[in-house]
């Protein structure tokens, strides 16, 4: 079994809509740490992460959000990663997706460090391949795959202890991409499957896919699961909502196959907004995805109270 370490990530920066601070908590009141250990995961909450202190020049771009604070997270967030890599699995409880800028650094920092290249899987509605140069929202939660993959224009930032090259990042979900992004993007070789593919051919075997070239370059995989990856009818609780997403099916499979691949080494939950939620369903939602990731199968589901 697994060593599932909770770090608590109240981003709230990342864009301009308040209340992912609240996540971590809204995580730990839905049952996360009870659900792992359940599964018989050894689970250890440390805590909230807090932002570095720093001071920054003034964005060239004057529509950036928040610089200041989103690269102390960054710095604090990176740092997270690197420490607690080493003693087990990670999970990141935000937050918004800013706190990726940190998370995925931290965790390719890592991986260099054990001598495996990282791969990520950002399971998202939107690509986060901007840079603060390029984003015309300044809302820094879409730039966090630009950082990593070290495009330029990220100068306040944290130099990168190691990138992650394109062409280890894979995208499912897909359906909310700025034309600045797909640009960059057309010029790369990262896997993209938006919403189409996956009403064409499911979403199996484009994950399929990918998982098999990480297990051939010996890779280790850092999963982003955003909360609006899965379709608002289901998952209510962000404020990113774009229609046309995962069902609550598409998105247990994808889960239970990333379990058997064994290429999981650890995790990102994301845009998790409680004040927008119905009765908590959407941490619930996400936590029995967790639920998958680490194990637990159709079978094994415990029927919900009241049936």
């Amino acid at each position: 079994m697994t060593d599932c370490i909770l770090i608590g990530a109240p981003v709230d920066c990342g864009k301009r809509r308040r209340g992912c601070l609240m996540g971590p908590d809204a995580y730990r009141t839905a049952g996360l740490a009870e659900t792992l250990a359940a599964l018989g995961h050894g689970v250890t909450d440390i805590g909230n992460v807090a932002p570095d202190q720093v001071e920054v020049a003034p964005p060239r771009n004057g529509a950036v959000h928040e610089l200041a604070l989103n690269v102390g997270w960054t710095a604090a967030l990176m740092r997270a990663a690197r420490e607690q890599a080493p003693n087990g699995f990670p999970i990141f409880m935000g937050g918004d997706h800013a706190l990726s800028l940190g998370s995925v650094a931290g965790m390719a920092a890592h991986a260099e460090t054990v001598g495996r290249p990282l791969f990520v899987l950002w399971l998202d509605a939107h690509s986060d391949f901007h840079t603060p140069d390029t984003t015309t929202t300044g809302n820094l939660h879409g730039t966090p795959l630009g950082y990593v993959t070290g495009r330029e224009g990220f100068d306040a930032f944290p130099a990168l202890p190691a990138t992650v090259p394109v062409s280890q990042v894979g995208m499912i979900g897909l359906r909310s991409v700025d034309p600045e992004e797909r640009a960059a993007l057309e010029d790369g070789d990262a896997t993209l499957v938006d919403m189409r593919m996956i009403d064409e051919v499911g979403i199996a075997r484009p994950l399929s896919e990918f998982l098999e070239r990480v297990e051939a370059a010996n890779g280790m995989l850092h999963v982003s699961l955003d909360v609006d990856f899965l379709d608002p009818m289901v998952a209510p609780a962000v404020g990113t909502t774009v229609p046309g997403g995962a069902t609550v099916r598409e998105a247990h499979l994808a889960m239970e196959m990333l379990s058997d691949s064994g290429l999981v080494a650890s995790l990102d939950l994301v845009e998790l907004n409680p004040s927008l939620d119905e009765r908590g369903r959407t941490a619930a939602l996400m936590v029995e995805l967790t639920a998958s990731l680490m194990g637990r199968r159709v079978f094994d589901r415990p029927t919900p109270r009241g049936v």
